[in-house]
């Protein structure tokens, strides 16, 4: 018989709860990957035109260029991969603006990014003539980074609160949405032109967007990922991040760096997609506690499962034809998220 000292014992007893914490989270999140997948072939198969199994197995893997392979190949399997980056980005984006401002209803518009991106596009719109995808992605990016440089200038630069940031957001979004309603007023074109690109939309994906964002969506994911420790320790605090030896001024800067990636690249993309940074991170939270590093890897899976899951529903519920996936994402969001911040674990967060 094998005789364990108590001091070992007590060790193994203090240790076991970490580990099971961390084992029932792994797992979580395996069967949230495969969730995904599962969400990933069926945005590939379902569509408003019905497809065959075997037609759709046809266009991924034997293109000959037919009716149906066109539609998968060139249609349905951007869109879902445009989908898919953009659902990654958006929730980390909100995870990180809700841990950088330490407030949990915060979200990309709180800090007037998405405001950014759309008043470049009503510019480029109204002044320039553009009138393709392609082109607002550029413009729009260029908006959401400027905004984001003026909201942390105006927030106090390095020495930035998240009361002042989200003040300095707050005065940012009024200002920039009063530019663009007065553009639109005195330019029906561009009203035109921006009504559908603000609803928030997948249905003009095509790999050419696709390749236009994807590096600028990798790079702010990695770096939103390799925040999730400093973040932890901003959420306690200023004074006790300081003490834990965080560097504030440098993880806000590349706090602020990682949103203005993600977030721009995807508001450019399709246009501002509400909810889905706001509510993932509430829904993460409950499944993970409030720790960064898990909170972060949850929402890079779990968003794009309901942007996809949303995005799907949108071509089915009308067909033939299409709901945008901003429309869905509301009508989905508002009453969960509703539920969600009144139910008093989530009210305590």
């Amino acid at each position: 018989m094998t005789l364990v000292s108590p001091a070992k014992a007590g060790t193994e007893t203090a240790t076991a709860p970490p580990r099971r914490r961390t084992a029932r989270r792994a797992a979580g999140l395996a069967v949230s990957l495969g969730v995904l997948l599962m969400l990933v072939a069926a945005s590939i198969a379902i569509g408003a035109k019905s497809i065959p199994p075997g037609d759709v197995w046809h266009g991924l893997f034997h293109y000959t260029g037919r009716d149906t392979d066109v539609v998968i190949r060139d249609v349905r399997l951007p869109r879902t991969i445009l989908a898919l980056l953009v659902g990654i980005a958006l929730g980390l984006s909100g995870a990180v603006i809700q841990a950088l401002t330490r407030n949990p209803l915060a979200d990309p518009g709180l800090l007037g990014l998405n405001a950014g991106a759309a008043a470049s596009v009503v510019s480029a719109i109204s002044f320039l003539g553009v009138s393709s995808l392609t082109g607002y992605v550029w413009f729009a990016f260029l908006g959401t980074a400027v905004a984001s440089v003026l909201v942390y200038a105006l927030g106090g630069s390095r020495g930035a609160t998240p009361v002042r940031l989200a003040l300095a957001g707050t005065a940012v979004y009024a200002a920039l949405y009063g530019y663009i309603n007065a553009v639109e007023l005195l330019d029906s074109a561009a009203l035109d032109k921006m009504r559908f690109w603000t609803v928030g939309s997948l249905a003009s994906a095509n790999m050419t967007v696709v390749r236009q964002v994807t590096p600028f969506l990798l790079v702010g994911t990695v770096l939103a990922l390799a925040l999730g420790r400093s973040l932890n320790a901003v959420a306690l605090g200023d004074d006790t991040a300081r003490a834990l030896g965080t560097n504030l001024g440098r993880t806000r800067v590349l706090s602020m760096a990682a949103v203005t990636l993600l977030c721009g690249a995807a508001t450019a993309a399709c246009g501002p997609i509400a909810f889905v940074g706001l509510m993932v991170p509430h829904m993460v939270r409950a499944l993970t506690g409030p720790d960064l590093r898990w909170i972060l890897p949850y929402a890079a899976v779990l968003s794009p499962v309901l942007l996809l899951g949303a995005d799907v529903i949108g071509r089915v519920v009308t067909r033939p034809a299409e709901l945008q996936v901003g429309v869905v994402t509301t009508l989905i969001g508002g009453p969960v998220f509703i539920y969600l911040v009144r139910r008093r674990r989530m009210a305590q967060l």
